[in-house]
């Protein structure tokens, strides 16, 4: 069955935005470094257990200019303003990143509605955190990342399945075996924004934007 354009707009509009109570944002009281205030962010979302709490957006750009965007797992955040996460080198997101580290990411947490996105530079973390990363990821993580061939076109599921197989052998009479591609990438923030929803569309929104002498502060319209 299929529904008319008439009845999908009415539908989608008639959807929830936000929940029936969202948090406060006193930007008065915001810290000076945006890490601060994520990981603030971020502990009151685990509080109030969102699920995935630490998923992100990561949306970069080919050598055309064509935009992807997926999800996938924040790894880590620094002192310095880094947002880290991992992904094989071979991969299209490694492939874009090698011609263009330019790259943004974005959270969202529904319940609180609350996003912050995040825009910067994303290069390799090096060798030895790459394989720190990979060997902390569960077996069956591991095996999959050394099967490889992300997103190439898959004819047989039963390919797959055996490529599994023999990438969980190799796990299993390896511990220490690292994927030759997997790569841990940190991202450096030029500018943070965070933005707490409110129901009568006053949202507000701190951007954070990286300078010389730290971090600037700047509130933005909704």
């Amino acid at each position: 069955m299929t529904t008319a354009p008439d009845s999908m707009r009415q539908m989608l509009r008639g959807l929830a935005s936000f929940p029936p109570e969202l948090p406060g944002f006193d930007t008065g009281s915001a810290p000076a470094d945006p890490v601060a205030l994520f990981l603030r962010w971020l502990a009151e979302a685990i509080e109030e257990q969102v699920v995935g709490p630490h998923a992100m957006t990561l949306a970069t750009a080919d050598g055309t200019g064509r935009v992807s965007s997926r999800v996938l797992i924040c790894k880590d955040v620094d002192a310095e303003g880094r947002w880290y996460f991992a992904s094989s080198a071979d991969s299209p997101k490694g492939g874009d990143l090698a011609g263009n580290p330019r790259a943004a990411l974005s959270f969202y947490w529904a319940p609180l509605g609350r996003q912050i996105r995040i825009r910067g530079t994303a290069v390799p973390a090096g060798d030895e955190a790459s394989a720190a990363d990979f060997l902390a990821r569960p077996p069956a993580s591991r095996a999959e990342a050394l099967a490889g061939r992300q997103s190439q076109p898959l004819d047989d599921v039963a390919e797959l399945d055996d490529a599994l197989v023999i990438a969980q052998e190799k796990v299993a009479a390896n511990p220490g075996l690292v994927a030759p591609a997997w790569t841990l990438y940190a991202l450096s923030a030029d500018d943070v924004e965070f933005w707490q929803a409110d129901h009568q569309r006053r949202h507000i929104r701190l951007r954070y934007e990286r300078t010389a002498e730290g971090w600037s502060r700047q509130l933005l319209w909704p």
